[in-house]
C-alpha cells in the first residue's frame, strides 16, 4: 500500500464524491451533497493516497439506534487493493452502538457486504420513465397540495411510519430544496401519502414516494410528473417486494434501469413495505 489515510470529509469532498457517484451512473440529485452533509457532518469519510482523494463512504447516524451507509466508492484503478476495508471499518466505528444499519448495495458489492455480516432484506429496482404522462384523477374525497402547505408535524409523523428513525432536520431541507416539487395527498384532512421530485444529474429523481395504497401513490406520481418535458426522464427506486408498486410501474410502462439490494447490519427494521413506493435515496435510505 501507498500512504493511505481516512479522514472526515469536508463539504467540498462530498461534492467530489457526488461527481464520482454520477460517473458510476448513480445519477445523484444536484443538491444532494449539501443536504446530505447537514444530516450528519461527522458521518462522511474520504480515503486519500498521499493527500489525493481516491475513495469515499458515508455512515450517517439518525439518532442513537439507526444508521445508513452509502457513497461507498473506490477509484476504479484502485479496487481490490484493500482500501475499501479501511473505509468500512471507519464507517463501522462511527455507527457503533446502532441497533440497525442499512445500505443499498450495488450488485458487485452485495457479497462483500454479506461477508461483513449484512443481511439481505429486499431488492430495489430503479425504474425509468419519461414525460408527464396522462394526468390521473384524484381518488374520491382526496385533495393534493404542495407539501409546504401541509402541517410539517403531519409530514414528519407519516415519514416516521415509513423510515426507521426520526429525520426531521433532513426532511425539512429535503422537501424545500431548489429545483424540486413536493406534494402530499389528503383524505378527509388526513395525510395519505407524499412524494418529492428533485433535479438530478440526468432528468429527475422521485423519492420518497410513500402512500397508503396504490390509488394514492398513482395520483401522487402523476402529480410529480406534471411539468416534465415530453422526453424528459425521471427515475424512481422501487422496493421489489412491494407488489402494488411493481404493478404500478409496469402499468405505466416504466423500464427497469438497474437494481440494488437493501441490506442491514444488526436488526432489520419492521416497515410497511407495501406503502413504500419509492425510497428516498440510495445513499441515505
Amino acid at each position: 500500500m501507498q500512504h493511505f489515510t481516512v479522514e472526515q470529509m469536508t463539504l467540498s469532498d462530498l461534492e467530489l464524491a457526488a461527481e464520482w457517484a454520477a460517473s458510476e451512473g448513480w445519477n445523484p440529485g444536484l443538491h444532494d451533497a449539501h443536504i446530505f452533509y447537514q444530516a450528519d457532518p461527522e458521518g462522511f469519510f474520504v480515503g486519500k493516497i498521499d493527500g489525493k482523494p481516491v475513495a469515499s463512504i458515508s455512515a450517517v447516524r439518525y439518532g442513537h439506534d439507526f444508521g445508513f451507509i452509502g457513497y461507498y466508492i473506490v477509484a476504479p484503478e484502485l479496487r481490490d487493493h484493500g482500501y475499501g476495508g479501511h473505509l468500512i471499518l471507519q464507517a463501522s466505528q462511527h455507527l457503533a452502538g446502532c441497533r440497525s444499519v442499512g445500505l443499498d448495495g450495488v450488485e458487485s458489492q452485495q457479497a462483500n457486504y454479506a461477508r461483513h455480516g449484512a443481511r439481505y432484506a429486499h431488492d430495489n429496482i430503479r425504474f425509468e420513465g419519461h414525460g408527464p404522462g396522462e394526468a390521473i384523477p384524484l381518488p374520491p374525497g382526496a385533495e393534493m397540495l404542495p407539501l409546504a402547505e401541509i402541517q410539517f408535524n403531519s409530514v414528519l409523523d407519516y415519514d416516521r411510519r415509513h423510515f426507521p428513525a426520526d429525520r426531521s432536520g433532513f426532511m425539512n431541507a429535503w422537501i424545500n430544496q431548489p429545483d424540486s416539487v413536493a406534494l402530499g395527498i389528503l383524505r378527509s384532512g388526513t395525510l395519505a401519502g407524499f412524494g418529492v421530485r428533485r433535479r438530478s444529474a440526468t432528468g429527475y429523481r422521485i423519492g420518497p414516494l410513500f402512500a397508503d395504497d396504490r390509488e394514492a401513490a398513482s395520483a401522487l406520481l402523476s402529480g410529480l410528473r406534471q411539468g416534465l418535458g415530453i422526453e424528459e426522464p425521471f427515475y424512481m427506486d422501487v422496493p421489489a417486494s412491494n407488489l402494488h408498486a411493481m404493478t404500478l410501474a409496469d402499468n405505466l410502462g416504466l423500464k427497469p434501469a438497474f437494481h440494488t439490494a437493501r441490506m442491514y447490519f444488526g436488526e432489520t427494521p419492521e416497515l410497511p413495505i407495501q406503502e413504500i413506493y419509492g425510497i428516498t435515496s440510495l445513499e441515505l435510505g
